[in-house]
């Protein structure tokens, strides 16, 4: 598994940086072209704002995906050490599940933040004021 980890993740790593050096690359092509052409064509505007939001709905997958990978095995750890601590003593099966259901839910909250981050992303964009339209 740590064989096949590495590749993969240089691989996401070019990705990332490809597509966020591409909108420097256009953006500097667009200057060099000069705003008046921008201005007298309402299709740029248009591929403008359609390319934000396409970037905006990729980001947020982005972080939901990996936003829930690590509460995702946290919880998997934290219930393994739970039913290993209730499989050796079983007298103790309250207190056990009283301490394991609050790791949950603080866990859960950093699942819960990636959500938050990503809603933003799609609703409340900051990106779209600066796009003309």
């Amino acid at each position: 598994m740590r064989k096949l980890l590495k590749p993969v993740s240089c691989c996401l790593l070019a990705l990332v940086f490809s597509l966020f050096f591409a909108s420097f690359a256009l953006a500097a092509e667009e200057a060099a072209t000069g705003t008046a052409a921008a201005a007298a064509s309402p299709d740029v505007t248009a591929s403008t704002k359609a390319m934000v939001i396409a970037v905006s709905i990729a980001a947020a997958a982005f972080v939901m995906g990996f936003g829930t990978l690590g509460p995702g095995s946290g919880m998997g750890n934290a219930c393994n050490g739970a039913t290993n601590a209730v499989g050796r003593n079983p007298d103790a099966q309250g207190k056990i599940l009283l301490t394991m259901l609050v790791g949950l839910a603080m866990i859960e909250s950093i699942a819960i933040y990636a959500l938050v981050i990503a809603l933003a992303i799609l609703y409340a964009n900051p990106l779209l004021k600066y796009v003309v339209g």
